[in-house]
């Protein structure tokens, strides 16, 4: 019994599909991160312009 609970490869399969979920996972946070900053940064620079405007 401890035999095939050893040579049992359900486990590992599960556990690898959890690192590859958990790496898509960081992958995703990090992009939208960097691409929010981006984001950011670009909506100040349209505000600071549109700021220096004046409503004819």
């Amino acid at each position: 019994m401890l035999a095939n609970f050893i040579k049992s490869e359900n486990g590992v399969t599960a556990i690898e599909y959890g690192l590859i979920a958990a790496l898509i996972a960081v992958a995703v946070i990090g992009a939208a991160t960097a691409l929010g900053q981006e984001l950011s940064s670009q909506f100040s620079f349209i505000s600071s312009k549109l700021a220096g405007t004046q409503a004819s």
